[in-house]
Parts: C-alpha cells; sequence; structure tokens
C-alpha cells in the first residue's frame, strides 16, 4: 500500500444549521486516512477549526449561511446579498474541484448542495473528470414521508440522484427505516443505494472519561446527567424545561446527581444568559461547546438530546442510556427516529406534545434508578457504516487503476 499513491477525497458538507453534518463528515474522514487517503473538506461551518483535526484532513472554508426557514438562508456573518455569497460558495467549490483533481466527491446530505450550489461542480466532474466517483451520502431519515417526497419532486432531486451521482450511500439500516419505499425512490436510483449501517462514533479510553469527570468536579458516586441539543439554534425549549423539571417547585435536584448542559453554539445570546442564571442556581454546568463531547458522554450515566443522527451515534457507541426528547419544525426527522430507536428498545422518547417539567423530571430519574434493557440491546447496533465505506473506496478504486 505505500508505493499506491493515496486517493483523494473531496467531501462537501453545506453546514448551515447545527453540528451534525461537519461531525459525520470527520468521522468518515478520519477513518478513510489510512486507505490511504488524503481528504479535503469544504465546510460552511464556523466552528470546523474548534475539532481536533488529524493529519491528511484539512478544510477550505466557504462563506457561512444560516437557514432562516426551510427555504430561506442569510449570510452568517459578511454584510452581502446572500445571492452573492451563493455565487461565492458555488465558485469555492468548482475552484477547489479543479485543483484538487478528486477521486472521489461525496456530497453529504444535500444532493445539489445549498441552493443548487454544486451542481455545476458535479457537471464538470462528469464531464472533464470522469474518473471520479460522485457519492451522495444521505443519513437514514429526511423527514416525514409526504414532506420528502414533496420536496424531491419539486426540486428535481430524484433525476439529480439519477443523472449526477454514481452511488448513493444511505448511512442507516434498511430494516430499521426504508427511505426506498418511505420516499417512493425510482427503481433506477434505488440500483445506486448501499445500505452501510450506522456511523460509529470515537470511544474514548477509561482514563480520559474518568480525567473528564474529575476536571468537572464530580465525586466518586455521583451520577451525571448530560443535555446536549447539538447545535442548540432551536433546543432552547427541551434545555429550559429541563431546569424547571430541577428547580424547587418540581422538588429540586436529588442528592448524588450533576448535570451538564451543552446548548450548542447557535443558542441566542438572551437564551444563553437565561440558561446559565438558572443552572447556576440549581448547581449545574453550562457550556456552549464541548471540543470532546465523546469523553463527556462517557462520563455520563444518562444523556438527554433532541435526536439527531450524530447525537444517537455519538451516544449509542458508548452504550448509554438515552432520553430523546426530539424537534418536529421544521421538519418531523427527530421524532421519526426517535419512534423507530424506541420502538426497537434502543432508548426512551418523550414525545414534544408530552413536554412538561414533570413527565421531564420522571423520564430522567427513572433511566437513572433503573438500568434500561436499551444498554444489552445497544450491543447488536449496527455500527457497519466506515467498514462498508473505507471497502467500496478501496474496491471502488482499484478497479479503476487495475
Amino acid at each position: 500500500m505505500n508505493s499506491v499513491r493515496p486517493y483523494k477525497i473531496l467531501i462537501y458538507s453545506h453546514d448551515t444549521y447545527g453540528l451534525g453534518h461537519i461531525r459525520r463528515c470527520l468521522a468518515i474522514a478520519r477513518s478513510l486516512r489510512d486507505c490511504p487517503a488524503n481528504i479535503l473538506i469544504l465546510t460552511g461551518s464556523i466552528i470546523a477549526g474548534r475539532y481536533k483535526i488529524p493529519s491528511r484532513i484539512d478544510f477550505v472554508r466557504i462563506p457561512g449561511m444560516i437557514k432562516v426557514t426551510n427555504e430561506e438562508y442569510l449570510p452568517l456573518s459578511m454584510k452581502l446579498e446572500a445571492t452573492e455569497v451563493l455565487d461565492i460558495r458555488k465558485e469555492i467549490i468548482l475552484a477547489t474541484a479543479k485543483a484538487f483533481i478528486p477521486d472521489y466527491f461525496i456530497v453529504d446530505k444535500a444532493p445539489l448542495g445549498l441552493k443548487r450550489e454544486v451542481v455545476d461542480t458535479l457537471h464538470w466532474l462528469k464531464n472533464e473528470l470522469p474518473s471520479c466517483k460522485s457519492i451522495l451520502g444521505l443519513r437514514d431519515i429526511m423527514d416525514s414521508s409526504a414532506s420528502t417526497i414533496e420536496d424531491w419532486t419539486d426540486k428535481g432531486i430524484y433525476e439529480a440522484m439519477d443523472r449526477l451521482y454514481d452511488e448513493i450511500w444511505v448511512y442507516g439500516c434498511q430494516d430499521f427505516y426504508d427511505p426506498v419505499a418511505e420516499y417512493r425512490i425510482p427503481l433506477d436510483v434505488a440500483s445506486k443505494i448501499q445500505f452501510t449501517g450506522y456511523i460509529p462514533r470515537q470511544i474514548p479510553s477509561r482514563d480520559k472519561i474518568q480525567s473528564t469527570r474529575q476536571a468537572l468536579g464530580i465525586r466518586t458516586g455521583e451520577k451525571l446527567v448530560v443535555v446536549t441539543t447539538g447545535g442548540g439554534g432551536d433546543g432552547h425549549p427541551v434545555v429550559r424545561t429541563f431546569l424547571s423539571a430541577f428547580d424547587s417547585s418540581q422538588g429540586g435536584v436529588p442528592r448524588g446527581i450533576r448535570v451538564v448542559i451543552v446548548t450548542g453554539p447557535f443558542i441566542s445570546p438572551g437564551d444563553y444568559q437565561d440558561v446559565v442564571r438558572k443552572a447556576e442556581a440549581l448547581g449545574f454546568i453550562t457550556q456552549k461547546f464541548y471540543r470532546s463531547m465523546e469523553r463527556l458522554i462517557g462520563a455520563a450515566q444518562v444523556v438527554v438530546s433532541m435526536g439527531g443522527y450524530n447525537t444517537v451515534c455519538e451516544i449509542v457507541s458508548q452504550k448509554k442510556p438515552l432520553l430523546i426528547v426530539p424537534r418536529t419544525v421544521p421538519r418531523e426527522e427527530q421524532l421519526i427516529r426517535a419512534q423507530v430507536l424506541c420502538s426497537m428498545g434502543f432508548c426512551d422518547y418523550l414525545d414534544p406534545r408530552d413536554l412538561t417539567p414533570t413527565t421531564l423530571r420522571r423520564k430522567v430519574l427513572h433511566l437513572l434508578e433503573h438500568s434500561p434493557s436499551s444498554l444489552q440491546n445497544m450491543a447488536s447496533f449496527p455500527f457497519t457504516a466506515l467498514d462498508v465505506i473505507k471497502q467500496r473506496i478501496m474496491n471502488g478504486k482499484t478497479e479503476m487503476r487495475g
């Protein structure tokens, strides 16, 4: 293998909301380094540089956009019109592909990119660099069947998947949730789909987990609850309800329980100050961003999350009791995932329509006091994605080099 030129893999992650896309792309990139490969990630994430980046992986940072509604995006920091920033992003993406000359171009989640910004690059690769395989990577659940079918039909997604991509990787298990059936994917497109299984995450050593507990001041015998809402742009209702669930009106914080709340970096300043004030009164620790979430999850006895794909994979990788409190707006993805995984015995969930301080407190305390059956079930969770992806990369280019 040492005599073989490393593969060149270009990954596009639009990153307009939350942290899941960039963390998923990083997990894939880390696993592909020893193929061997050099990986370049195109990202609009403002926090990409805050993660620990291994060798053979680097970023090209495109100007950030922030989602206002499902269809409206605005510049994150630049005082320009949205169309101007989109044009800049589009040109950077295409120029990067032309300069890098990738063997693989992996597009995360958005088949056309943000506002069709990767379409020109996909056409250029197909016409000028046919040796490059273009791959669409999709999470297991996009949204409800009706919403996804309508969206994909209106935007020409089915046609794009057919004409512009060589393969489609679904980071999930067809037996859990079948997007081919749910989203009425045509046979020609379905023939390109490879179900990879789920993407496992790094598992920290016991020493690192213990050092994390010590750094947080958690003593032996104390139980840690971690509350995480991903990027934090829409997680405040969950955090606010959790804080109310443990105030004096609900009986306070039971002895021996410690709490760390990671709000996410995209929480509004006003909401964050409100969380800090209430958390300090309860003795809780609050952080906007935790660089080593895997260590924090490893240190926890129970994790409360909103059920995004990335966070669920991180928690289940470490076989931690999980309570999902999903959002339903602007899409139902998290609710569907919570229902699917709960029905299969991998987690507990609380329907947002039933979210109150009382119901949330009851669920959390029950998980703390009783070892849930989900812990045994998690041992069989299909974390096969990284092995499948690596094999497809190596096999695909072996055929081309053959």
